[in-house]
């Protein structure tokens, strides 16, 4: 995945390479950084780059990745690869958890169409709601957790199948030249 900081003069671009349990191979403008991510269980983790440690939390928010460093804070948001520019399927086939947190609402069920950046489920960690959001227009497939339960970083929390059925498979009852 290749990002881009989002509001500011100096854009950063991070791009991670490659995530392995809690090794991390990331390129940060254009220099590539091992570091280790260790989740914490009230929330958040620890990056350890280079020998310096560093408490991070993150959040997606529709189109942008909030993460927060220590006392800073940082709008990502995803760099189009030359590739997925025609892509109109769908983006994201699951929703998982950005942090250990609880689920306070889920905002739809199986079978629900879902438009981009349609909300579909907010957790609360580290004392903020967070509200995660569909990505590009999808079906609910699968809602995997309910309001109230305790979730850990990376859990699934809804699954979703692309809005349009394959245009591949002729629709019954059309006519034919």
């Amino acid at each position: 995945m290749k990002l881009r900081e989002a509001g500011r003069a100096g854009e950063r671009e991070v791009e991670i390479l490659a995530h392995q349990g809690t090794q991390l191979r990331v390129r940060i403008d254009g220099r590539e950084v091992s570091a280790q991510v260790e989740p914490l269980a009230a929330g958040g983790a620890v990056l350890s780059i280079d020998g310096r440690r560093f408490h991070i939390a993150g959040a997606r928010r529709k189109d942008t990745i909030l993460v927060a460093v220590g006392p800073r804070t940082f709008d990502f948001v995803r760099v189009e690869e030359g590739a997925r520019h025609g892509f109109h399927g769908l983006t994201t086939p699951q929703i998982t958890a950005p942090m250990p947190g609880k689920v306070l609402r889920v905002l739809v069920e199986p079978g629900d169409a879902v438009g981009a950046g349609q909300p579909l489920v907010v957790l609360e960690a580290m004392k903020m709601e967070t509200t995660l959001a569909a990505e590009s227009d999808a079906i609910v497939k699968r809602v995997a957790v309910e309001a109230g339960q305790m979730v850990d970083h990376g859990a699934v929390l809804i699954e979703l199948s692309p809005a349009n059925p394959s245009p591949s498979a002729p629709e019954s009852g059309s006519p034919e030249s």
